[in-house]
């Protein structure tokens, strides 16, 4: 009968090492690949509203798009009155009303959403504009509706965005939007 000799623990721990970290090492590469290798390319999101994807560029045979005329906008407070602290959030809706499809510009650089409270201009989104919002080019079909969410972190702002404005109160405000020379009605709404 011969004995089984025990192998050095340094052994079993080579070969723990190595049926444990070889499935690792393929799962982080399958990962990296997936994940395309961290090329830093992708554009960063806009921190106040969602976009929806560029319009499909048309082909020079077929005739030019025109651009939107007559839109029916809507801003839509999310709640009658927001808590302490609680960013005011809204939806807003761009609606071509004509049968044939067409384009707008609906990037913080052509539309124009003021907040107020009685008489006094609280804040514009075009004060501090986020580079890389200016533009948002959509292709509405006829009878089509884009909407998104749009948040106001209940700062205030002035022109050249200066620092160190005082935080709007608590009470009633309104917002009104504006785009392609369309206004929207007043939404009104309530700070605590």
């Amino acid at each position: 009968m011969s004995e089984s000799r025990r192998l050095p623990a340094r052994v079993y721990w080579v070969r723990r090492l190595v049926v444990l970290g070889i499935p690792l090492v393929i799962i982080a590469v399958v990962v990296w690949l997936v994940a395309g290798r961290g090329s830093g390319d992708e554009p960063t999101p806009d921190a106040q509203t969602t976009t929806a994807p560029a319009p499909e560029t048309t082909p020079a045979a077929t005739p030019a798009v025109p651009d939107c005329t007559g839109l029916v906008i809507a801003m839509t407070p999310d709640a009658v009155s927001f808590a302490a602290g609680v960013s005011a959030t809204f939806t807003v809706s761009i609606t071509n009303p004509g049968s044939e499809q067409c384009l707008v510009d609906a990037g913080e650089a052509q539309r124009e959403i003021v907040i107020t409270s009685g008489s006094d201009r609280v804040w514009s989104n075009r004060d501090c504009v986020v580079p890389g919002t200016e533009k948002r080019t959509l292709l509405l079909a006829g009878g089509a509706n884009d909407t998104t969410s749009f948040a106001w972190n209940r700062v205030r702002s002035a022109e050249g965005c200066p620092q160190g404005l005082p935080a709007p109160g608590a009470g009633t405000y309104s917002a009104q939007l504006v785009l392609a020379g369309a206004s929207a009605p007043p939404a009104v709404f309530g700070l605590e």
